[in-house]
């Protein structure tokens, strides 16, 4: 490749800038959200950087103005729930290969998350080497809102947060900022929005270290207070118990407004995803590998796609038709059984394990 040529300008635009080299999501409207076409383009470029020695970094950053990736393809993905399966999960299956590829490259990745990140967005970024966040950062793993569970590695991350700051976060879905992303190790260092320009300019030497310097010496960004230190004595209280029908009754009881307030708003989600994300962040725990858990999350989320479960109704809801009532089946945490939940942690039946895990 040549220096500042594009080789491919749709939905995502690679070029090689000096010694950088520059993946951007280029779905602006859709606030980059990932199609199947963009995560193959991306791993050819890597593919190709990989033997490259001109290329000495590789960024990954979005388009526009509002987020550097919403996440996956989700209408395609519905669409798939309710007919042909094997469209998800070969979705998932090349989207979690790509996330593993990004955290063992054996060159720098540097990930840019400014604005929205969440979902795929997270799977992307916060397994690159480098996850360097703006002030305006807005990410979220908000899976159980949709009748889904937290994946791309999600679990990994979220297990292994300070206290059960990931168990909050995988429960409510709620969004987190900078300053808090920093405190659950979903980002190594921030830096002012209005700075970027000039970050990635500095990118083109392939200096990462010098790149993040040069941006730090600008006017530090307002980050304002951790909302989620501050909330820790009733955070890690109230989620250290083993169910979520003990964990929402647990932040009825505290006397923090704010911790009543997320009890009544964990039980707007599905209660099956409820169940299966607690389940699945707890093994997470125990696993070895970032590849475990994206094994386990495969057989979770291939489990979702039923034509009338979760899945289909929570996308329906969100981003169909947009009327924010889904109709949980079960509708309650008390109704949701054994069975139905360990449905999702078994051994796949029909598709082929993502098999991940074995190699490391």
């Amino acid at each position: 490749m040549t220096s500042d040529v594009v080789i491919a300008e749709e939905e995502l635009i690679v070029r090689v800038v000096g010694a950088m080299g520059r993946l951007t999501l280029n779905r602006p409207r859709a606030i980059n959200a990932l199609t199947l076409g963009m995560i193959r383009d991306i791993d050819a470029a890597l593919t190709e950087w990989e033997t490259d020695d001109s290329v000495r970094v590789v960024l990954l950053d979005g388009a526009g103005e509002r987020g550097f990736c919403a996440g996956g393809d989700i209408k395609a993905l519905w669409e798939s729930a309710k007919s042909d399966p094997s469209i998800a999960a070969e979705y998932w299956r090349e989207e979690y290969l790509l996330d593993a590829r990004i955290a063992s490259y054996p060159k720098p990745v540097v990930a840019l998350m400014d604005g929205l990140v969440m979902g795929g967005g997270v799977g992307l970024a916060a397994h690159a080497r480098h996850r360097v966040a703006t002030d305006r950062l807005k990410l979220a793993m908000p899976e159980v809102g949709i009748g889904f569970t937290p994946d791309v590695g999600g679990t990994w991350l979220l297990s292994r947060a300070p206290g059960e700051l990931g168990t909050h976060m995988a429960l409510t879905g709620g969004v987190i900022g900078a300053q808090d992303a920093l405190l659950v190790d979903f980002a190594d260092a921030v830096i002012p929005s209005d700075a970027v320009v000039a970050f990635v300019e500095e990118l083109r030497t392939g200096d990462v270290e010098g790149a993040l310097t040069f941006a730090s010496a600008s006017v530090a960004p307002d980050l304002g207070h951790s909302k989620l230190a501050a909330a820790r004595e009733w955070i890690d209280a109230a989620y250290a118990h083993d169910t979520v029908e003990e964990i929402v009754a647990a932040l009825r009881a505290r006397p923090e407004p704010d911790a009543q307030a997320t009890a009544e708003e964990i039980v707007t989600k599905s209660p099956t995803s409820l169940k299966v994300a607690l389940r699945a962040v707890r093994e997470a725990e125990e696993l070895e590998s970032l590849e475990q858990c994206l094994d386990a999350e495969f057989r979770a989320a291939c489990a979702f796609l039923v034509p009338d479960g979760d899945f289909v109704e929570g996308i329906r809801a969100a981003v169909i038709d947009k009327d924010r009532t889904p109709a949980w089946k079960p509708d309650t945490l008390e109704a949701v059984t054994q069975a139905q939940v360990d449905r999702h942690f078994a051994p796949l039946q029909g598709i082929e394990e993502l098999g991940l895990g074995a190699s490391t």
